[in-house]
């Protein structure tokens, strides 16, 4: 008996573009721009300036879209 893998859908983002994350970052922005892409994925936040580094399957299940495109 195998266990089901669900599919991720890969979201398309490139380095430069502000992206839309689910939640709302402590300093009350939703807006980050991505500054590094790999297996981890760099973010800075539109708001305060802050950097945080996420890996790439985390980000992509917390992003819901890209506002702006570089």
């Amino acid at each position: 008996m195998g266990r089901k893998r669900k599919s991720v859908q890969r979201k398309e983002f490139k380095l430069g573009d502000i992206v839309r994350m689910r939640k709302k970052h402590p300093c009350g922005s939703y807006t980050w721009q991505v500054i590094r892409v790999g297996a981890d994925v760099k973010i800075k936040c539109q708001g305060c300036g802050r950097i945080v580094m996420l890996p790439r399957l985390e980000f992509e299940r917390k992003m819901i879209r890209v506002e702006e495109e570089s």
